[in-house]
Order: C-alpha cells, then structure tokens, then sequence
C-alpha cells in the first residue's frame, strides 16, 4: 500500500494531535507517528536533535536501519548502532499494517554507557556535521529507566490500537460515532493514568497536569509569546524534577539545571531587580547530590536578600574543592540574616525561615554522615552566604 491510499493519511489533521495529546506523557523523550514506509506525519513528542541531523536522511523520514527494523517486526523494540532505545507498535486495520507509534529514543540506564565510546569525529566524517554539533545534540539525549520503557510501550501500544479503530470507524466505515470515541480515550486517558501516576497523594494527577502546560506552551508558541512559551517550558521542568521520588540522587548537573530554570521564572517576575551567576567546574558536574538540596537555599536568598532590597540584588552560585568533599555556596548581597533569626537557626528552634534549612541539614547528615551538611558562612550587612558540603563520588 503507498503513501497516497493508506487511510492513515486520511485521519493525519490538526484534530488528531488535539485528541491524542492529554494522553501522550510530557517528558522529554520521543514519541511520533509513521505510515508503513516510515514517513513522519506528526511528533507528538519531537525527535531528538542528535537523531535528526545524524540519522535521519531526510526530516520527514525514520532512518534506515529504524525502517528495516519495522519491517523485521522483531520484539517491537530495538536498540539502534548509537545505543538508543526505540520502542515500536504497529497500526493494525484489516490486518494490515497502516503505520506505527514509535516510542524513547533515548538511551536506557543499560546503554548510557555507549554514549562515551562514540567517535564523534568519524560521525562528521560520514555526516558532514559539526562535532560541536553533534556533542550538543548528544549530551541532550535522555537515559530512561526499564520501568519508563515499560511504561511507554504500553502507552504506545494503546495509542496505536486507538488509531487503529478510529481508521476503522471514521475512514473506512464512514462512521461518526463521537460518543463511543468519547468513551474510548476516556477509558484510554485513565489507563495512563494508572500507568503513569507515582504520588497518589497529588490533588492534580502530574500527567494530567504536565500536559495541560504543555498545550498551553504551545499555544503561546503558535502566538509567538515565546517568553510565556518558555516560562511553561520551565515550570513543567521543575514540577517533574519535584516529583522524582525514586531516586533521591541525582547529579550537580541535573540540581543547576533546575535551579536555572527556577530562577529563570523569577528573573522574569523581578526583571531588573534580581540578577544571578552560576559558576560550577565541569569537572565536578558529575558528582552526586541530593535533589532538592539547593532550592531552599536559594528560594530563601531570594525571599530574604533580594526581595526586601528596592533595587533588589544579586544570587551568586559556586562550587569549588576542598580535599576529598565538595563546597557549594549559595550567596546574595541583601541585609543578612536578623541575629534573632541566627539565633533560632543555630538553636534549631521551630521557626518558619529555619525550617528549610534545618530540613535540608538533616537530609544530607543522614544521607551522607555528620560531617557534611548546611553552614551559614557569612551574615552581616553585605548580604548572606550559605553552604552545603557533599563529600565527592567514591
């Protein structure tokens, strides 16, 4: 069957990605639509940069060895030569394959390893683009755990039967039957929910929440507001970075990035009135921290330093060695700490300002030991400094 008759075609309009979108996961891996020669015809989530300008032959087309894959029909999943993780399911009708929902796209915590022995310059050799490039586009491919893959092969599977009917129903039999759609993508929405969910003490599913951002993102993209377009972008970042419960390690590469898009969203809230600097050595990016570490600390020298200033101020952030531990300091140049509040932090009294910081100590002495944890530096009319001390991977 060619392009022209598959009735997938048919169906590809600007109403498909309006129903399937609230059931699609916000994340920042991969999930498109082919036809059964490969032909993109929507991203419900884009294809990576690095798969784009290195793989892909032609924009609106899978790679080659993605298309010999789907025609193999092994596993409905493969890991492709550069170690990324494809998830695949066909769009059956009439027991023809129409297309397929093709998933992730990004390596698993089982191929990460290969992103290190690529030969970049052999891949500008045979693809004309740049090694700088081409290090971008990979450092931004993501690493997705079993259960995620799991999770979105089954995501993939239900989308792709969805299709499927309504092919069936609305191309070939001609039928308009919105009410048992209707019910269809609500029994499919609260599946993936199900499948989705991690905190069920959440009042707005994360899922249901996460999407809702993403369209509104982008909408302000179709109306070019690309600062509220970005501002969604960033706040959507940070409510998953919240919310990843299973490990409470990450790396100082994964707290910067969210502490960025953090204070991002206050810049534009306080425009001139608060500037910031992030300055953390390659070299120690890579080192293990607890999430969430940061943010109170720098949530309170905005709060506390920069806010009651008129011309508000400056948040300064930095990194630097000390033996076998880590030292990140986190300063502002407001009016410091009032010595009453000193005197609660240091008495570990009960008082809201304390709170988090106390809160934070506690979490790295217990993670880490009780020689690390959160430390008032410096407090006195020139502004705050606080830092936190995290001994180095072992």
């Amino acid at each position: 069957m060619d392009s022209v008759a598959n009735p997938l075609h048919q169906l590809v309009d600007n109403k498909l990605y309006s129903r399937y979108s609230s059931l699609i996961p916000i994340s920042s891996v991969s999930l498109i639509l082919v036809d059964n020669l490969g032909e993109i015809l929507m991203e419900f989530n884009p294809v990576p940069d690095f798969c784009k300008i290195v793989c892909q032959e032609r924009s609106n087309q899978v790679c080659d060895y993605c298309l010999k894959c789907l025609h193999e029909q092994v596993d409905n999943r493969y890991v492709c030569d550069y170690g990324l993780e494809n998830i695949y399911m066909p769009i059956i009708v009439e027991e023809q394959i129409l297309g397929y929902v093709i998933g992730i796209q990004a390596f698993s915590t089982e191929t990460e390893y290969k992103k290190f022995l690529l030969d970049l310059p052999q891949i500008e050799q045979e693809t004309g683009v740049a090694v700088e490039k081409i290090a971008k586009a990979l450092a931004a491919l993501k690493t997705v755990d079993q259960k995620e893959i799991r999770i979105y092969e089954q995501i993939c599977g239900h989308v792709a039967n969805n299709i499927a009917l309504d092919i069936k129903e609305k191309i070939i039999d001609g039928h308009h039957d919105l009410e048992r759609m209707s019910i269809e993508k609500e029994i499919l929405e609260k599946k993936i929910v199900e499948l989705e969910t991690k905190n069920d003490s959440l009042v707005i599913n994360p899922h249901f929440l996460f999407n809702t951002l993403n369209s509104i993102a982008r909408t302000a993209y179709f109306e070019e507001s690309h600062t509220t377009e970005e501002l969604i972008y960033c706040l959507s970042d940070i409510l998953r970075y919240t919310l990843k419960q299973e490990s409470q390690v990450h790396t100082i590469e994964s707290e910067i990035d969210y502490i960025k898009k953090y204070l991002y969203i206050q810049k534009v809230r306080f425009k001139d009135r608060l500037n910031y600097k992030i300055d953390i050595p390659d070299h120690l990016r890579s080192h293990y921290i607890l999430n969430m570490t940061l943010q109170p600390i720098v949530e309170n020298a905005l709060i506390h330093g920069i806010t009651p200033k008129r011309d508000g101020g400056t948040i300064r952030l930095w990194a630097e060695e000390s033996g076998n531990h880590i030292i990140i300091s986190v300063a502002d140049d407001g009016n410091g700490f009032p010595r009453s509040v000193l005197e609660e932090i240091k008495a570990n009294r009960d008082d809201k300002m304390s709170l988090g910081f106390r809160s934070t100590d506690r979490r790295l002495k217990k993670y880490f030991g009780s020689d690390f944890g959160l430390f008032i530096t410096k407090s006195d009319y020139s502004g705050s400094t606080i830092a936190i001390k995290i001994p180095k991977n072992s």
